[in-house]
């Protein structure tokens, strides 16, 4: 083999090493939809209410409520492996939603950003001006109705 036929053997041994290394961190940052640590439920302002859905893995993230009845006791929970400017849409979403950007590390949060009575059916890109972790989503008017303002802690049990 001529000094560029290895050259070029190496780069792709190595540029298929990496994709090895990427795709086991990945699956290892995210080993399945809902896991044990994924919070059930989450208090504010004193008042807690358990997660209607959960989702903790990108095929559950991309469908979210779409296409899902939502009451007004309706709550989604969005987990994410590690804190970014996390962007929604409403595409196929029947209802005007409160969403709110929540950074947390174990149990506690704040809320970072809101977003509220998101235009259903929309597919306009929603993007936080902060990162989190976690994303609520609730019926609009949730958040008003409990207080829930940027600044506001969230427990997660």
């Amino acid at each position: 083999m001529a000094p560029s036929g290895k050259l070029i053997a190496v780069a792709v041994v190595a540029v298929v090493a990496l994709l090895v290394i990427y795709a086991i961190y990945t699956t290892a940052s995210e080993p399945g939809c809902v896991t044990s640590s994924t919070p059930a439920s989450f208090t504010v302002n004193g008042k807690t209410y358990a997660f209607t859905y959960v989702a903790s893995c990108e095929p559950q993230r991309e469908a979210g409520l779409m296409d899902k009845q939502v009451t007004n006791e309706t709550t989604m929970l969005f987990a994410f492996p590690y804190s970014s400017a996390w962007s929604f849409w409403m595409q196929n979403t029947n209802t005007s939603l409160d969403m709110i950007w929540i950074n947390s590390t174990g149990g506690t949060g704040r809320v970072v950003y809101l977003a509220l009575g998101t235009e259903p059916y929309s597919t306009s890109v929603i993007t936080p001006t902060a990162s989190a972790n976690y994303v609520i989503e609730a019926k609009a008017g949730f958040a008003s109705e409990n207080g829930i303002r940027v600044g506001t802690d969230v427990l997660f049990g």
